[in-house]
């Protein structure tokens, strides 16, 4: 299964309004783990930037003027989330800025239907508890100290472990027997990313009962056993 975590930035709150993207930001995930692979992109909105949104994300009409238009960029885009699960905070906000310029660009729509919001996940494993994503780093113990202005491809590495978090913690599965697919992905860039180890171990779930059937276990298949070759 792929997903792909998702930020944007913007020049302010609604498309309608005449604001626009000005950034993308993705990390790939397959089977919940991390590829590796990530996609990022500055975009020049053609307008200018809001006093109130540079105070968001710091970047200005100068730094954005060279940069490619969402048209320019768009089938790299498509390319890179091209059948994979959006994962996102917030998702209404993002998926309109993004399905806006897609379809100003005349390029196919993002299915809304294959988007999981983070920020419904979290109200519903924790109702009445904040659920910013600076909330959720402080829950789970996600070092988000570098994000002193938002941006999007370091907003949706965060929100990669904290989405792990909330669907039960790294490697729920642990992708027992799948590889991640090599196949070269448009628009990717190669960042080896992986989600930071947790600052506190989870505490052991096996009990002391537990322990000892397992070792008595043991006991009983003698010492040719293939299990004594892991049981160090």
């Amino acid at each position: 299964m792929r997903e792909i975590v998702l930020d944007t930035e913007t020049t302010g709150f609604e498309p309608g309004e005449g604001h626009r993207l000005v950034e993308i930001g993705c990390v790939e995930l397959f089977n919940h783990m991390p590829t590796g692979r990530t996609y990022h992109q500055y975009i020049n909105p053609e307008r200018d930037m809001p006093t109130e949104a540079f105070a968001v994300h710091g970047l200005s009409e100068d730094f954005l003027r060279p940069q490619p238009r969402f048209v320019e960029i768009a089938d790299a885009f498509l390319d890179f989330v091209d059948g994979g699960t959006l994962v996102i905070h917030n998702a209404a906000f993002d998926m309109k800025f993004l399905n806006f310029e897609l379809e100003r660009a005349r390029k196919r729509l993002l299915p809304t239907d294959r988007v999981v919001d983070t920020l419904m996940m979290a109200r519903r494993k924790f109702p009445g508890s904040p659920a910013t994503l600076d909330a959720l780093c402080r829950r789970f113990g996600v070092d988000n100290s570098n994000r002193t202005l938002h941006g999007a491809l370091l907003d949706s590495e965060i929100l990669a472990e904290v989405y792990l978090e909330l669907i039960g913690g790294r490697q729920p599965d642990f992708a027992l027997g799948v590889q991640p697919q090599k196949t070269r992905v448009p628009g990717a860039t190669e960042t080896g990313w992986r989600p930071r180890p947790r600052p506190t171990p989870l505490p052991a779930r096996l009990t002391r009962d537990e322990a000892a059937a397992h070792e008595a276990m043991i006991a009983r298949m003698g010492d040719k056993a293939i299990w004594r070759r892991y049981d160090n």
